[in-house]
């Protein structure tokens, strides 16, 4: 039986949990980010009052957690080396590992990383996936080398991404594909020699955590659209009316056909009070229709029909 150590947090690192333990796998460690984040005593109160999902996954298992400050710290090397696993896997995480601490396992440490490697390199690929408007996304298993999302591949398997996908729907698929593919290359590395595949570094690309998120309606209204399905659900994409930011909602936004007779690209077309909807042409003639949209400061949420009622008339213009 394959003795196997877990690092991560979220959705991935569950997963990767159930995975481990559909394919009869013996978890001797799981280390999670609240582990090496808050302080014990911290930590302690907020698994009482406050648990993480992680952390009730870990308990209800009742799989025993390394207590460390990072998997590059001696103390962690040490209770590695104690345990003595065959694999380490990893799904989210932030910290670069280091040889020390990669090498220790008997066969691998092995990542999983949520794109078609070399492709989309980087945190958080369900973001730039979406907002690029690929067709395809993945999930990658690949031996953890010196670099980020550089190693050899073990195991890869397709995604589809759908016109309606926004990250977080696009993230939970991902995260249930990666259960069935680590399952399968446990077992495979149960019984099996697999030949790592290197991975094609002119295909590499890299992509860093999402920066710019104002809309630009001189911009398609599929590239505005791609943008506002892909950040959610960690944030919002805006834009400004006059000095005001407005989020729209990724489950009630569409594109449709101009049917109106303005013709410049920013202009609003439609305003609708009872649903928040602000219509707005974009620089490919189409119209952007953004349903339930809301002030993007919190506290001005309340207000926002009473603010497009106000302020947002047909054939203003949003720069």
């Amino acid at each position: 039986m394959l003795k196997v150590v877990i690092i991560g947090y979220g959705e991935m690192f569950t997963n990767l949990i159930a995975a481990t333990l559909d394919a009869n796998c013996e978890i001797v460690g799981v280390l999670r980010k609240d582990t090496i984040k808050y302080p014990p005593f911290y930590k302690k109160l907020k698994d009482i009052f406050n648990p993480s999902v992680e952390y009730s996954y870990i308990k209800s298992y009742n799989l025993p957690e390394i207590e460390a400050k990072g998997v590059n710290t001696e103390d962690f090397r040490k209770k590695l080396l104690k345990l003595n696993p065959d694999i380490i896997l990893v799904g989210s995480w932030g910290e670069k590992f280091e040889k020390a601490t990669y090498n220790i396992p008997k066969i691998a440490s092995i990542n999983a990383h949520p794109s078609l490697l070399p492709k989309y390199r980087g945190p958080n690929p369900y973001f730039w996936t979406i907002k690029n408007q690929e067709n395809v996304s993945g999930i990658t298993f690949h031996l953890i080398d010196d670099n980020y999302d550089n190693g050899a591949i073990l195991a890869q398997e397709e995604i589809k991404i759908y016109p309606s996908d926004t990250g977080k729907t696009l993230k939970q698929r991902t995260v249930l594909t990666a259960r069935g593919v680590a399952c399968e290359l446990l077992n495979a590395l149960k019984e099996d020699i697999i030949i790592p595949l290197r991975q094609k570094q002119e295909n590499a690309t890299y992509f860093s955590y999402p920066a710019e998120l104002e809309l630009n309606f001189k911009k398609s209204a599929e590239e505005n659209f791609a943008a506002i399905r892909a950040i959610h659900p960690w944030n919002s994409a805006y834009f400004y009316h006059n000095i005001t930011p407005i989020a729209p909602d990724p489950y009630s936004t569409s594109i449709e056909d101009n049917k109106t007779n303005y013709t410049t690209a920013g202009t609003v077309v439609d305003v609708d009070v009872k649903t928040k909807t602000i219509a707005v042409l974009c620089q490919d003639r189409k119209v952007l229709r953004m349903s339930n949209v809301s002030l993007y400061k919190k506290i001005d949420r309340y207000f926002t029909k009473n603010y497009i009622a106000r302020e947002i008339k047909p054939g203003s213009i949003i720069v």
